[in-house]
Formats: C-alpha cells, structure tokens, sequence
C-alpha cells in the first residue's frame, strides 16, 4: 500500500511533466485544475505574464453545490467556461495538475467542454 508522501511525490512528477509540455498564453490560456479535500479549483492562467485571468471554485458565492464530488465539479466546470466566454476566451490547455484523469477531473473538464470551451 502506498503512503500519502509517496502519492504526493508521484503527482508532483507528474505535475512537473505535464508542465513541461503545457504552457498558457493570452489566446490560449492553460486551466488549470486543483483538487483539496474540501473544496476544487480551476483558473485560467496565462504563463507568459504570469497572472490568472479567470478563475471559479467551490468556495465561491455563486457555486451552488457546497460539497467535494462530482456534481460539485460539474458546477464549478460550468461556471469556469460561462467566465471564459464572457471574457472573450473559447479555446484553453488543459492542465490536469497531476491528476488522474478519472472523477471529479473529467466531470469538471467534460462540464466546461459542454458549456462551450474547446481543448
């Protein structure tokens, strides 16, 4: 069985691979997705100027679901790609930060693609 440090350690490697390949740029930002416990995050970031331009969560005011699972992604998927599109921006990289793609990462991503955004 493997031990919460190694599952850490094998995620940032990870993490650390995919970030090699995957950068975000103004017409292209990268979304990035995070996952705690209690709550999941996604942002759109651009790496060239190193600032998020969009970003939605659980912890928000207008998330309607409050809890850490799949419906919670969806919403929080749907509200990152409602944000974009206001913002002008329809095409991103996706950035799974490590995780496996399986859960509330492909509920979150398959909600946001649903919604309008192409990656």
């Amino acid at each position: 069985m493997l031990k919460v440090n190694d599952r850490n350690k094998m995620r940032n490697k990870r993490k650390l691979r995919i970030k090699e390949k995957v950068k975000g740029t103004v017409e292209r930002p990268r979304l990035c997705v995070y996952k705690s416990l209690k709550y999941i995050y996604a942002q759109l970031i651009d790496d060239s100027d190193g600032r998020t331009l969009v970003c939605a969560s659980t912890i928000d005011k207008d998330c309607k679901v409050k809890a850490n699972n799949v419906g919670a992604a969806k919403g929080v998927g749907m509200m990152i790609a409602k944000r974009a599109l206001e913002n002008g921006i329809d095409t991103v990289v996706f950035d799974r930060n490590g995780y496996i793609y399986r859960g509330r990462i492909k509920a979150l991503a398959d909600a946001a693609r649903k919604e309008g955004l192409n990656f």
